[in-house]
Parts: C-alpha cells; sequence; structure tokens
C-alpha cells in the first residue's frame, strides 16, 4: 500500500478526480485528494485559468505543500494539468518522496526550484495532440527531462487532442485512455511502495 496525495486539474477537485482517486483507493491505497481551490469549481478550462491567475499559481503551488505538511514523508505526488506544479514542487523539494506522477502536464524542474532529487522516479501522461500538453512546450520539455539521465522517467503518450482526458465527469473523457493511464499509474504505485 502506497500513500498518494492527488492534486487536481483547474475546474477544481471534480467528482472525476473523485472517481480517479476511488481507482486508486480500490487497489488498496491511500489517496488524499486536497482542494487547492476551496470549493470553488469552473465550468471550463479558460474561465478556471482566469479564476487561478487571479488566485496565483504561487498560492496554489503553496497550498500544495501546506496539504502535504502532515502527512507521512513517503509519499507518491500525483496532479492532473494545473495540479502538476504543487506535486512537482512537493517531489524536487519533500525529502522522502518515492515518486511523481504527472498527468497532461510537465514543468522544467529548474522552473519550479531546485534540481530533481536524485532516485525519485516519474511517470508523464498526456495525449500527443493535447493543445496545452502537446501544444505549448509541455510534452517537448518532459521528452528533454527523460533523455537527461536525471531520474527514471516514464512518458506516456496516448492518441488524441483533449486535454483532462482521465476525468470521467468531463466531455473531454476518453475511457480507453484514462483505463490505460489507471493502469499505468498502479503498476508505478506497486514499483515504488
Amino acid at each position: 500500500m502506497v500513500e498518494v496525495v492527488l492534486f487536481h486539474h483547474v475546474l477544481g477537485l471534480t467528482d472525476g478526480v473523485r472517481a480517479f482517486a476511488d481507482r486508486l483507493r480500490a487497489a488498496g491505497h491511500t489517496v488524499h485528494t486536497p482542494d487547492l481551490l476551496d470549493g470553488h469549481r469552473s465550468s471550463s478550462v479558460e474561465e478556471g485559468m482566469a479564476h487561478v491567475r487571479e488566485l496565483g499559481f504561487g498560492t496554489v503551488v503553496e497550498r500544495g505543500e501546506a496539504a502535504v505538511a502532515d502527512l507521512p514523508v513517503a509519499l507518491v505526488v500525483a496532479g492532473f494539468s494545473m495540479g502538476v506544479l504543487p506535486a512537482q514542487r512537493v517531489a524536487q523539494t519533500r525529502a522522502g518522496v518515492r515518486g511523481a506522477v504527472l498527468m497532461e502536464s510537465f514543468v522544467p524542474p529548474a522552473e519550479l526550484g531546485p534540481p530533481w532529487p536524485a532516485g525519485v522516479p516519474v511517470q508523464v501522461h498526456g495525449m500527443d495532440a493535447d493543445p496545452v500538453f502537446a501544444e505549448e512546450g509541455d510534452l517537448d520539455a518532459a521528452r528533454g527531462f527523460a533523455g537527461s539521465g536525471v531520474a527514471e522517467v516514464e512518458l506516456f503518450t496516448y492518441p488524441g487532442d483533449v486535454h483532462l482526458f482521465a476525468d470521467d465527469s468531463l466531455p473531454t473523457y476518453d475511457a480507453d485512455a484514462a483505463g490505460l493511464l489507471a493502469d499505468r499509474f498502479l503498476v508505478f504505485l506497486d514499483r515504488v511502495g
């Protein structure tokens, strides 16, 4: 059993994020799903981004760090899209993190603080034609990181052009891709557990 913190995307802590967490729980893992937006929900990515810009990305990252403060040190951190920011920050700054699963986003580690810690494996997942993940540089950054030798990196791309494909409460949900992502996530947890 692994202790996991799963950070939600810019639309908030949706039923689909909760359902994804439940899938991990059903496999025996403890999963925490902190609400980084204090209950705020958005009906579109654009609306959500406007809210987060107003709040401040730094505030979201700080809330993520605060959410793990009282949890056991040996965590796996994970995030969907915007949730990758606090997940990566925690992975890069908190000693004892077992691994990171970054979904539909990736930020070059240098932008979030100290170098990626030695021995902390990472999975990165995203659609190969997602306008956010593939066309805004995240996929290229993840490929560069995977080829750097800094960490054990598994990069998984899925055919498709939607963002937030693993949230079953959204119209962008892709059951096949989401199922494969969840299976790969569970294999990762078994490996680092």
